[in-house]
């Protein structure tokens, strides 16, 4: 009985991580495959290893918190651990049927999480710390990513032509495609570091496997993934939730991984998902505030906008606008605001001499709309709410009320 119930365990972990491998290998090295700068097999090859170091270095010390600090090792008796591992997959069906990516990381804490109340053996102190940063970190990465795309980006764009090469790529070309490999590796270090634990640290808390045999366990099945479903990920990596450039998509690739890897290195179980969508957000919502200066944003907040021929508009209290000391012969088109971002008209990178200022309209430039959907956005920040929490009541009420020995 109990080699059937190992034998079940490590097919749910295996479950876990080739669903893991299906969806990171698509964030990860999308821009790469997409610029045809490597093939899906390379990037599938790169994945495989990179997950594995990354899952070996820093990620041991998320299978140490996430199997034996939140509870005890003692509580993760192997049916316990196979009822926890259940519960991750559960939350990657349902992510995959309402087409949105689960935080396996966040459900993972919350399934272990609702077994330590369920038995009174929860560390709050733990549990406190890694939700605390939960909240710091989608709120570090949308400001990061928002100074980036506010003081940074356009001139990061003018300087480097990430495009796909030709027959015959220039030098630049050729660089650019190195960086969108060399990226896509260390995002794929920073996925197997934080992901490795969700696949099998109950199983190593419980002691049926060594911690380095699992960590080679979830390497190997997310390499399964890598190669196999992630292929179709490939190829649709640019969802309806974002439309990013490459250059975007390496920006939020860095800013992301590298919260991410900083976290696991202090062995606290996070989201790249989540991190990553703040990344997209702050990135747009900085790009698309770049035509209002900080100084103008506080006066108008005071006096009301500027109407941009000198007058103000204030509110006449019935939820309609009036001009203050306008001219005559304004036309109707005086009413746009001066700080509104016109569509992007087109794709060409300025020259440096060319980057507009902070304050001045840039005809190029898109609005934080065109960079992403913000009911998708809302869609998944739900889900990613939703899914920990109904897998930590989940949890509790099963530990609670059924007999698992």
């Amino acid at each position: 009985m109990v080699a059937v119930l190992l034998a079940v365990g490590v097919a749910v972990a295996v479950f876990v991580g080739f669903n893991i491998g299906g969806s990171s290998t698509g964030v990860a090295f999308g821009p790469a495959v997409g610029s045809e700068t490597v093939s899906k097999t390379t990037a599938a090859a790169l994945m495989t290893v990179f997950a594995l170091l990354g899952g070996a270095t820093v990620g041991t010390n998320v299978v140490e918190t996430m199997g034996g600090d939140i509870v005890p090792r003692s509580q993760f008796t192997l049916a316990a651990s196979v009822a926890v591992l259940f519960f991750v997959g559960f939350a990657l069906l349902v992510s995959n049927l309402f087409g949105v990516p689960a935080s396996t990381s966040m459900t993972a804490v919350g399934a272990i999480a609702g077994l330590g109340v369920a038995t009174d053996t929860i560390d709050w102190g733990v549990m406190g710390e890694i939700v605390t940063w939960w909240l710091v970190a989608p709120v570090l990465a949308f400001w990061v990513c928002a100074v980036i795309g506010r003081y940074l980006y356009p001139h990061l764009e003018a300087r480097f032509a990430l495009e796909t090469p030709g027959p015959d790529p220039s030098r630049r070309e050729r660089v650019g495609g190195v960086l969108v490999v060399v990226i896509g590796c260390y995002m794929a270090f920073s996925a197997g570091a934080s992901n490795v634990a969700n696949a099998v640290a109950p199983l190593v808390g419980s002691g049926e496997i060594g911690l380095y045999p699992g960590v080679f366990l979830a390497a190997g099945a997310i390499g399964l993934g890598a190669f196999t479903i992630a292929r179709r990920t490939l190829d649709t990596v640019g969802n309806d939730l974002t439309e990013l450039p490459i250059l975007a998509a390496l920006v939020v690739e860095v800013v992301s991984a590298s919260i991410i890897t900083g976290l696991s290195r202090i062995g606290i179980p996070a989201s790249l998902a989540v991190s990553a969508t703040m990344c997209i957000v702050g990135l747009g919502w900085g790009r698309a505030t770049r035509t209002t200066r900080l100084a103008d944003a506080a006066d108008m907040a005071v006096s009301g906008p500027d109407r941009g021929d000198g007058s103000a508009v204030s509110d006449r209290g019935d939820g309609s606008a009036i001009a203050e000391d306008a001219p005559d012969g304004g036309g109707a088109d005086e009413t746009k605001s001066d700080f509104e971002v016109e569509p992007a008209t087109s794709q060409r990178p300025p020259a440096p001499a060319d980057v507009p200022k902070i304050g001045e309209k840039d005809p190029d430039e898109s609005t934080a709309a065109d960079l992403f959907d913000p009911q998708a956005t809302g869609r998944v920040v739900v889900l990613w709410i939703l899914t920990p929490s109904v897998s930590a009541l989940a949890s509790y009420l099963v530990f609670r009320f059924l007999p698992i020995p």
